[in-house]
């Protein structure tokens, strides 16, 4: 595949935004040197070896373990001063990358689809921009793994990453936005996500007399269509969900029925009475189709996320800060709640926090969404990112010492 260039080096105006151009190009360097060497979630051990070398470089104290391959430093004054933490995620996809660009992926199946590369080198530059100022507090920065699957803010917690943090903050890359424009909301912006494993149990048997069997193919078909109608005809029109199944496995040859099925899919809902409706109607369905199909079929929900609410104080820290990087036009909201899922939430059960999104769209060629096997972001985003990181850091740290 002919390489094509990422979409800041067509770029005539400054990259950088609101930094200079060496601290942009280093941001660059590392952001294209984790795409190339991509890890899934608790294997990011070359990132973390690279994170903590950019640290050693610019004298940053860090310390590594938590979560398995997660890193925690610190900026600032010691002791029981105002600390406020700054997250970035660090783990890839399983996805083969097909962008072409000159710093793809050279792992097979592995991809950072989701710009977390992005957001370990906006992290990395907010170390650099804090680390000889005269901070009223500490900033801590948490470089998380496993955003994607494995829960990983839950497991940094667990480890003591927040223990004396008093307000987080964090940011995604969103290329439903240009550069230079960030939205930021008070309230839920991320949905509630209850991923599930359907396992059907029915008779094989042969192609020819089905009579015989109990088809878990026909049985599992059914359900997948049936799971939408408790999104179409049992929940309010006006309440944001979906069911999506992403993973249907089943059979073994052609004139064979098959015994067994596997579903594999994901609930999102943005509201708690919604969801409790959409969980309890899943049951209702399957203990429906089981007796009805003499089936034996099993339901496991597993790595449940709760929703990202933005509190009030925090979000007006981020607003401000925002305004003051990309200007107040340029502040926007996203509108309606995300039905993606964010571990950022666990964060926020702990402490006030706030996530933001930084317009990151390529303008220069066709890419991919996120999670795709195509998606890139403008890399002008990274300048901006970082100057927005280190801004909220001091602003909050301000507003916790007055």
């Amino acid at each position: 595949m002919k390489s094509r260039l990422a979409c800041t080096d067509r770029k005539k105006k400054n990259p950088a935004g609101a930094i200079d151009q060496e601290l942009f190009a280093w941001m660059r360097e590392i952001r294209r040197s984790l795409h190339r060497y991509p890890e899934l979630a608790y294997q990011e051990e070359r990132t973390g070896r690279r994170i903590v070398e950019e640290l050693d470089r610019l004298g940053v104290k860090w310390r590594g373990g938590f979560a398995s391959t997660g890193i925690v430093a610190e900026i600032g004054q010691g002791g029981d001063t105002p600390c406020v933490a700054l997250r970035a995620d660090m783990d890839a996809l399983p996805i083969t990358e097909e962008t072409g660009v000159s710093f793809a992926s050279t792992r097979p199946g592995v991809m950072h689809a989701c710009g977390h590369d992005g957001h370990v080198a906006m992290l990395l530059g907010t170390a650099a921009l804090l680390r000889d100022q005269e901070l009223p507090g500490r900033v801590r920065l948490l470089f998380q793994p496993a955003e994607e699957s494995g829960n990983g803010a839950a497991r940094m917690i667990d480890d003591g990453a927040l223990d004396g943090v008093d307000m987080i903050f964090g940011g995604h890359i969103d290329t439903h936005y240009p550069v230079g424009r960030f939205t930021v909301d008070q309230g839920l912006v991320c949905s509630y996500t209850d991923p599930f494993v359907i396992r059907i149990h029915g008779q094989g048997g042969h192609a020819a007399r089905p009579h015989e069997a109990i088809d878990s193919v026909v049985v599992a078909s059914n359900l997948v269509m049936s799971l939408q109608t408790l999104i179409s005809r049992q929940i309010d029109p006006a309440q944001a969900a979906v069911i999506t199944v992403g993973r249907f496995v089943a059979g073994t040859v052609h004139n064979v029925i098959a015994e067994h099925a596997l579903l594999e899919g994901t609930i999102r809902s943005a509201h708690p009475g919604t969801r409790e409706r959409i969980l309890s109607g899943i049951r209702r369905v399957i203990q429906g189709f089981g007796e009805m199909c003499n089936a034996s079929i099993e339901l496991e929900f597993f790595g449940h996320l709760p929703a990202v609410i933005n509190d009030e104080t925090a979000t007006a820290i981020a607003r401000h800060a925002a305004d003051r990087v990309v200007g107040t036009d340029n502040v926007i909201s996203q509108g309606h709640p995300s039905l993606g899922g964010e571990d950022f939430a666990f964060y926020q059960q702990r402490i006030p926090g706030c996530l933001v999104r930084f317009g990151g769209a390529c303008t220069t060629r066709e890419t991919g969404p996120a999670h795709s096997s195509r998606f890139d972001f403008d890399e002008a985003v990274l300048g901006l990112g970082a100057a927005w990181l280190a801004e909220v850091a001091r602003a909050g740290l301000h507003s916790l010492g007055s």
